[in-house]
């Protein structure tokens, strides 16, 4: 009879030391790597602007879903639709889009990704975007995104804006120049070049938070002022 009471007794005495073996013997090193994984999906860096948030909401998305590679691919697939494309970001922008339009817009993106979207990450990012109309942003959260990943890696961006486009070999050069100097903090470098014919000539270029900015405009700007401020 006796044996009878205690069996259920003993079976609750079983269970929580079952459920305190699973437990870490150290809880200290239990905060330590729960700590370590809430900081793997943060982004490594901070950025601004609409596109920045969106991006980085991104990034800690597919940090979750084990998926960053696939999306880093995805969207450098996309970018690479707005380089030969354009007029696409115009497109994006346009107030006139119908439901009809987004829909369609999303599926021809996912087309030229390729089927490298692991877990559909990037397809439900698409369409977050379309249902809050800011496909607009589609090109910077690309750029954004791209920063981000190259911070995870230990690399900076070294953005090279000119007013045509440079050929390989000068961009090399810019490259070896800057990682000798102090401005690189003994970073690998990813050059990021860009075109914007308003600078006229000359060159802007951005690492880190440092701007040096060597453009025809830059300096017809400062003539401009120096003979205003004298007159």
């Amino acid at each position: 009879m006796l044996l009878r009471q205690a069996q259920p007794l003993l079976r609750k005495t079983a269970v929580r030391q079952s459920a305190l073996q699973t437990l870490p013997a150290n809880p200290r090193r239990y905060a330590q790597a729960a700590a370590a994984a809430t900081q793997d999906t943060k982004p490594p860096v901070a950025l601004f602007g609409l596109d920045g948030t969106y991006a980085s909401a991104l990034y800690t998305a597919a940090a979750k879903t084990s998926s960053l590679d696939s999306t880093s691919k995805s969207l450098a697939a996309l970018a690479e639709v707005f380089k030969k494309d354009t007029k696409l970001s115009g497109i994006l922008t346009a107030p006139t889009l119908s439901p009809r339009d987004k829909s369609q817009i999303v599926q021809e993106l996912q087309r030229h990704m390729g089927g490298v979207d692991k877990g559909e990450t990037v397809k439900n990012f698409l369409k977050t975007l379309s249902d809050n109309n800011r496909l607009g942003i589609l090109q910077g959260v690309c750029e954004k995104f791209a920063t981000l990943m190259g911070a995870a890696r230990g690399e900076m961006d070294l953005t090279v804006t000119s007013a045509a486009k440079l050929d390989s070999k000068t961009l090399q050069r810019l490259e070896t120049a800057v990682a000798k100097s102090e401005y690189s903090q003994g970073k690998k470098l990813k050059v990021v070049p860009k075109v914007n014919p308003d600078i006229m000539g000359g060159l802007v270029v951005e690492i880190g938070d440092r701007t040096i900015d060597l453009s025809v405009s830059a300096k017809i700007a400062k003539m401009n002022k120096l003979l205003s401020d004298t007159l």
